[in-house]
């Protein structure tokens, strides 16, 4: 559920509230899906590590991979190594750190799209966590985010940490649900759609990107200029996204009608 005290990151934004139906089911040979993970794939937790990962999860992205002919990737806030601790091994396309580690599938390469975060940058906020009651610091390679959910009175003080570290080092800030996040230029999800939209499989596409929270925002505009659209993930709030499902339960029903096998497709398919 979107935190109240973050209106005014919402708002800037400036978007209508839409509360649509979700969009039809999946055109295997024609859609590229972008899915967010925590708050999309998996619920939110109190703490990073605390999130549940349903069993069945690594292999649902496999085959959505598959019935997508490989348009299909996993755009997180989490660096690719906190990702694959919880999922394993992946093989499908992914990008973390906010689109900070760029990876195609099929590869083990990690490709940039940002700088690495200024180690300095850690130094200052992981102080100020520990003079505000330990606040959870979550460092990643091209950004930082800092959870206030435990501690809601350190918000104000946080926001002018954040905002001063941010003027002083270039780097953007997020805030998100109960989380203020610093990354450097370059490292947003709109960035690594774009990115992807650019190589095959999945150029001339119709990208859909599912996500939750604030910082999905930048990649519900990149699919929208590509002609696709986003589709917001929980409460409705003012967003640049054109559906909406209400939850992670729906998400994975959705998911799982799109891996549903197409009984037109295969009356077409099937000897005379």
């Amino acid at each position: 559920m979107t935190d109240p005290r973050e209106a005014p990151s919402l708002a800037e934004h400036g978007a209508i509230p839409r509360d649509l139906p979700p969009p039809s089911p999946l055109a295997p040979a024609a859609d590229a899906l972008f899915l967010d993970f925590d708050g999309t794939l998996v619920e939110i937790a109190d703490h990073p590590d605390g999130v549940v990962v349903p069993p069945g999860l690594p292999a649902l992205l496999a085959r959505l991979s598959d019935r997508l002919g490989g348009r299909f990737a996993v755009v997180t806030g989490r660096s690719l190594g906190a990702l694959e601790a919880m999922l394993g091994p992946l093989d499908v396309a992914v990008a973390g750190s906010h689109g900070g580690e760029f990876r195609p599938a099929g590869s083990r390469e990690v490709h940039a799209l940002a700088a690495p975060l200024p180690e300095a940058v850690t130094t200052r906020l992981t102080a100020f966590a520990e003079v505000h009651g330990g606040l959870l610091v979550e460092p990643k390679p091209f950004s930082i985010a800092v959870h206030y959910r435990r501690h809601p009175d350190a918000l104000p003080a946080l926001l002018a940490c954040a905002s001063e570290t941010g003027e002083a080092f270039g780097l953007k800030m997020k805030h998100g649900k109960q989380v203020i996040e610093l990354s450097m230029p370059g490292s947003d999800k709109g960035s690594a759609v774009e990115r992807f939209m650019q190589m095959p499989p999945f150029a001339a596409a119709r990208p859909l990107f599912v996500g939750d929270d604030v910082t999905d925002e930048d990649a519900f505009a990149a699919v929208t200029a590509l002609g696709g659209a986003g589709i917001l993930v929980g409460t409705l709030r003012q967003t640049r996204a054109q559906w909406r499902l209400g939850g992670v339960t729906q998400v994975h029903a959705w998911l799982a009608a799109a891996l549903t096998p197409d009984p037109d497709l295969h009356k077409e398919n099937s000897p005379a």
